[in-house]
């Protein structure tokens, strides 16, 4: 059980159901708010401040979703955070991440599955999960595989922003929607 109670579907409070209604216009009518945003909302300017980060992030970006999404999913499995891997696994799928690269993705150094940019990003997550931080020979990597100095704030942000994902689901204590244990088994 959640540490906070989750807002219902369409709250009471005005500015969190802005929030939420603002969130099903992007994703549909139908669209059900995950447990993660159901907590977030009860703080409703940091839920916003949340979404207005964390979708530039997440739609925005210029670097390769595929990589961003396999950054992710390894600090995920890092942090054992089985809500975050559950809701990225089919974004990654989606962004042509390979369910052989999925599989293969907590032991990616013995791999061949994962090119060079990929073991590059994949470095930067386990190095900004495990803190403190990204080393420099990692960000020189990232630069020696041509991403500009854009793209590497860009990959070092998301990571950096997924690990307090991971820890803010952790410390709340929320719980994974049904339908998605078969992503969070794969884990």
């Amino acid at each position: 059980m959640p540490r906070v109670p989750l807002l219902p579907e369409h709250p009471e409070d005005p500015a969190a159901a802005a929030l939420f209604e603002r969130v099903r216009a992007a994703r549909g009518p139908d669209f059900h708010l995950p447990h993660l945003y159901r907590v977030l909302g009860t703080a409703p300017e940091l839920f916003r401040g949340w979404l207005d980060f964390a979708w530039p992030l997440r739609l925005n970006a210029k670097t390769p979703r595929l990589l961003r999404e396999l950054m992710i999913l390894r600090g995920a499995q890092l942090s054992g955070t089985g809500y975050e891997w559950a809701h990225h696994l089919p974004m990654a799928t989606e962004a042509g991440v390979s369910e052989a690269q999925i599989d293969a993705l907590a032991h990616w150094r013995d791999s061949d599955l994962f090119d060079a940019d990929a073991r590059a990003v994949l470095q930067l997550a386990e190095e900004v999960t495990r803190g403190p931080s990204a080393s420099a020979a990692t960000v020189a990597q990232l630069r020696a595989r041509g991403f500009d100095d854009a793209a590497v704030v860009e990959l070092v942000l998301t990571a950096s922003f997924y690990v307090c994902v991971s820890r803010f689901l952790q410390s709340m204590d929320v719980e994974l929607e049904p339908g998605y244990e078969a992503h969070r088994a794969r884990m």
